[in-house]
């Protein structure tokens, strides 16, 4: 399972309410047309349980075929990479809507 586009807070909870353990770094993805670098990792569900906030409208558990639909091109991509397990980070860069 993966928790994706999510921001860990100090507690170790995300948006969803799920407290979150690291495995390891998956990917490396540069924005172009922002100049953003995001560090994407692998995690594990610790504990806690699914809910809404402010900050998350849906919270919902996918299969690698699913994470395609509702996600973009540039988030996808980040979710199957990290559910692919290779030892290697991918590095990908993208301008905010397509991979490059």
């Amino acid at each position: 399972m993966s928790v994706a586009g999510v921001v860990v807070r100090e507690d170790g909870r995300v948006e969803t309410g799920i407290k979150v353990g690291v495995e390891r770094l998956t990917g490396v993805h540069k924005n172009v047309s922002r100049g953003i670098v995001a560090l994407v990792f692998r995690r594990r569900p610790e504990g806690g349980g699914e809910r809404l906030s402010d900050e998350s409208v849906d919270v919902a558990w996918l299969t690698p075929v699913e994470v395609s639909g509702p996600m973009a091109e540039v988030y996808a991509v980040r979710v199957l990479d990290a559910l692919r397990g290779e030892a290697v980070p991918s590095i990908r860069t993208h301008d905010g809507r397509h991979l490059l």
